[in-house]
């Protein structure tokens, strides 16, 4: 198998695993119990959110543990919403953004949404977005780095412009970033990440949420693993996020660098197909490489693929149904090229083998 969706999700590290079936096997207790089998497992989920927060140089206490990233975002955006009712009701984001971003702007209802604007290649406008900060708007919600393409945007200096507003958050989702590329989260009030991108289970994910930051819960029913999110916390999901994330930001460096070698080396291959248009910009993060075949759909190329055990996506996973990306039209302003776009995503369990056996499909049975 040469499995080449690794932005969609990435298949669980044996280590990860084992942490997860050891936890469940050994801490049977709810961590909310005050029984001693309780408070050993509320003692390893603290531990836990101890190392995660140590990792990203935040504090334990702006570590909040959810199902997914979509769900994080969810948590960013309706929470701050309602916890500021007095402040204006302006959103700022980008027409790139995951459906959990817009779709759940667009869920609040009475919010005006102020898209900032995107220079050529589809970074934020710094000049265009300080004009719309004028505004005093709630929150500004920014992908880091772009899930079908691999744009990567400059939160740094996103985040420094924004502290000039104090009555503005900024929420950065880092879904494709953290465990990839460097992390600062200084300038960033909320952050949003999952664990089965970076070799962990799905259904635990994290926000990280600034103590400055007031935040109003989606699920209520007492005290948790925070008071923003009640239920009763799965430990062994916890724990093993714990360890995916060390191990991921262990190897982050290595794991690059290969990466973008089989980044380069399937881009130029790719370049001599006068068929085939490369979208993803050789600045954009290499884990991922978009790609179009103009007159051919996406759907028919991914299934002649997968004859050959080769698995890529169209769009993102969670959009998959979508006629055309989205994200496409807004950055090359091209439905022929968005309605035929492949997303290729590498991991470090990639080889240079396993790119030439996708060339060689490519040449014989699509193009």
């Amino acid at each position: 198998m040469i499995y080449l969706d690794n932005s969609a999700t990435t298949p669980v590290r044996k280590e990860v695993l084992d942490t997860f079936v050891t936890v469940s096997e050994n801490f049977i207790g709810n961590p909310n119990s005050i029984h001693q089998l309780g408070l050993k497992s509320k003692k390893l989920m603290k531990e836990a959110t101890e190392q995660v927060a140590s990792l990203l140089n935040v504090r334990p206490q702006e570590v909040i543990f959810t199902s997914s990233s979509s769900e994080s975002n969810n948590l960013a955006i309706k929470g701050v919403y309602s916890f500021y009712p007095k402040r204006t009701r302006k959103i700022i984001t980008t027409k790139l953004e995951h459906a959990s971003v817009l779709e759940t702007i667009r869920a609040i209802g009475d919010v005006e949404v102020l898209y900032a604007p995107l220079d050529e290649k589809g970074h934020v406008d710094l000049m265009a977005l300080e004009r719309l900060l004028q505004q005093e708007p709630l929150l500004v919600t920014i992908q880091h780095v772009n899930s079908e393409t691999g744009l990567i945007q400059d939160i740094d200096r996103i985040g420094q412009l924004i502290k000039k507003y104090p009555k503005t958050f900024f929420h950065v989702d880092g879904t494709q970033s953290v465990g990839k590329l460097p992390i600062d989260l200084t300038y960033v009030d909320l952050f949003t990440f999952s664990a089965h991108k970076f070799f962990g289970l799905k259904g635990i994910a994290c926000l990280i949420k600034k103590d400055s930051v007031g935040l109003s819960p989606l699920i209520s029913g007492g005290h948790s693993q925070s008071n923003y999110r009640a239920g009763t916390p799965s430990v062994a999901l916890i724990a093993s996020l714990a360890k995916a994330l060390r191990l991921a930001l262990e190897e982050q460096n290595q794991t690059y660098q290969h990466v973008l070698a089989l980044n380069q080396y399937l881009r130029t291959s790719l370049s001599t197909l006068p068929q085939i248009t490369i979208n993803s910009n050789e600045e954009d993060s290499p884990f991922i490489l978009n790609i179009s075949i103009i007159g051919k759909k996406p759907e028919t190329m991914i299934h002649q693929l997968e004859a050959h055990d080769i698995y890529v996506s169209t769009n993102t996973a969670c959009s998959s149904t979508d006629p055309f990306s989205s994200t496409l039209v807004a950055l090359s302003k091209s439905k022929e090229v968005a309605k035929s776009s492949l997303r290729i995503s590498f991991s470090k369990n990639n080889t240079e083998e396993d790119l030439k056996t996708l060339i060689k499909i490519l040449r014989e049975e699509i193009l």
